[in-house]
């Protein structure tokens, strides 16, 4: 376990739900991940982001699905794609991601808290 942090520390992660309006393949990656292209509500906006989700999810089953992302990290350079938020989930003992999403629907833009 990490060492432990404040409660102000976990206030400026900000996590939100998106949901998710394109994925498409990324050969360019050098694990299999998808670019997938989220929609954070009007305060956030649309961002894009490389997810290694490929074990446990189809392009297709992606499309309107809801996601917890953290949308306040800065952009980063994977390959010839900038990724804008980091789209969150847990691993399992095969190496699959598996998403962490609402268990019911809410707006596009919902924080965490």
């Amino acid at each position: 376990m990490n060492e432990p942090i404040t409660w102000a520390d976990f206030e400026r992660v900000e996590l939100r739900v998106g949901t998710i309006v394109s994925a498409a393949d990324f050969p360019e990656a050098r694990k299999p991940a998808y670019k997938l292209t989220i929609d954070f509500g009007p305060e956030v906006g649309v961002r894009r982001s490389s997810a290694q989700i490929t074990m446990q999810y189809t392009k297709d089953e992606l499309i309107g699905r809801q996601i917890v992302g953290v949308v306040n990290f800065p952009s980063k350079q994977i390959g010839p794609f900038v990724s804008e938020c980091l789209v969150t989930g847990f691993y399992r003992d095969d190496g699959a991601v598996v998403l962490a999403v609402p268990d019911t629907p809410v707006p596009n833009g919902s924080k965490l808290g």
